[in-house]
């Protein structure tokens, strides 16, 4: 399991869902962890951390001196009502935050030869039925709009002899590790009240990945210099929202799944989620054609086996 033995790996932003699922994954094959972040979350014990606001630059700049790979997670989470004042937050927290480290890599003396950055598959927009792959058109909205700057903001900061990648990252499914279980710990509260059933028509995408691939992809990232430019970080069968909430009720046990109807969503998903009705109501199907000519093996290409491993680890 020591495939990244001897590395050193900065993680910026490695303080939430993501990053503590990937510092767990890259500890267990002997890697040596630096997380910049606000603050040090308890479980970073193992780690270094530096303290960084994703705005200025500061001491935290010395940890990319040296490092094998620098891999950027931050921004605000899209789980929220999408207020002006949050709409701000979401995208001066990706683009920002990407043009400090390209900043900071220039004020090193040996800054990292790869840079794995995060981006989004929501950057193909809403399409209802088009399975999209990395050659697909990019779509229109909030969201197509944030990927496409966020990933200017990469291109612009990548050091012009750096190995740059690009995961455009699908629903990551995972573990709760006391930062939040990511979105699928809300959708398994309202599958258990009965409420997981479809939402709207049911037939937009939802396109996912089980995190211990998103992290084996991380992995294969820094260790396969062949690995640049722009993947699907999804896994290789996505499906509609109403077979996902269906096997996810089969996976807990709960029979029923109450249907919702779309001007319940609107009305429901801001008053009692405190978030965005159309992250429930609109969807994408995308595949990795790259992936597939990588030959990436996953762990869980099918959800049900995805959704048992991560109720094993729960029970």
């Amino acid at each position: 399991m020591a495939d990244l033995s001897g590395k050193r790996i900065v993680i910026a932003g490695g303080s939430g869902f993501l990053g503590l699922s990937m510092i767990e994954h890259f500890t267990k094959r002997d890697a040596r962890i630096t997380v910049l972040s606000r603050s040090r979350p308890k479980q970073l014990a193992e780690c270094e951390h530096q303290v960084w606001d994703g705005r200025s630059l500061g001491n935290w700049r010395s940890a990319l001196d040296g490092a094998d790979a620098i891999i950027n997670l931050s921004g605000r989470s899209v789980n929220c009502i999408k207020t002006p004042d949050h709409q701000d937050e979401i995208l001066r927290s990706r683009v920002e935050s990407t043009r400090l480290l390209g900043q900071a890599m220039r004020a090193v003396k040996s800054p990292p030869p790869l840079w794995v950055q995060m981006s989004t598959a929501h950057i193909y927009g809403d399409p209802p039925t088009v399975v999209c792959d990395e050659e697909s058109a990019e779509g229109i909205g909030f969201a197509p709009t944030i990927g496409k700057a966020w990933e200017a903001a990469f291109t612009e900061s990548k050091l012009p002899r750096q190995r740059g990648v690009l995961m455009r990252t699908s629903f990551v499914i995972g573990r709760d590790r006391g930062a939040g279980g990511g979105a699928l710990s809300t959708l398994s509260l309202i599958a258990k009240l009965g409420l997981g059933g479809k939402v709207g028509k049911g037939t937009q995408g939802m396109s996912w990945i089980h995190e211990e691939d998103l992290n084996g992809l991380f992995e294969r990232a820094i260790n396969d210099e062949s690995i640049s430019g722009v993947y699907i970080a999804s896994a290789p069968n996505p499906i509609s929202q109403v077979d996902f909430m269906r096997t996810l009720r089969k996976v807990i046990g709960m029979p029923i799944g109450l249907p919702a109807f779309e001007w319940m969503v609107r009305i429901g998903a801001p008053l009692l989620l405190r978030t965005d009705p159309e992250l429930a109501l609109y969807g994408r199907y995308v595949v990795s054609k790259r992936l597939a000519e990588l030959g990436f093996s996953f762990k869980f290409p099918e959800l049900e086996e995805a959704l048992k491993n991560l109720k094993n680890h729960r029970d």
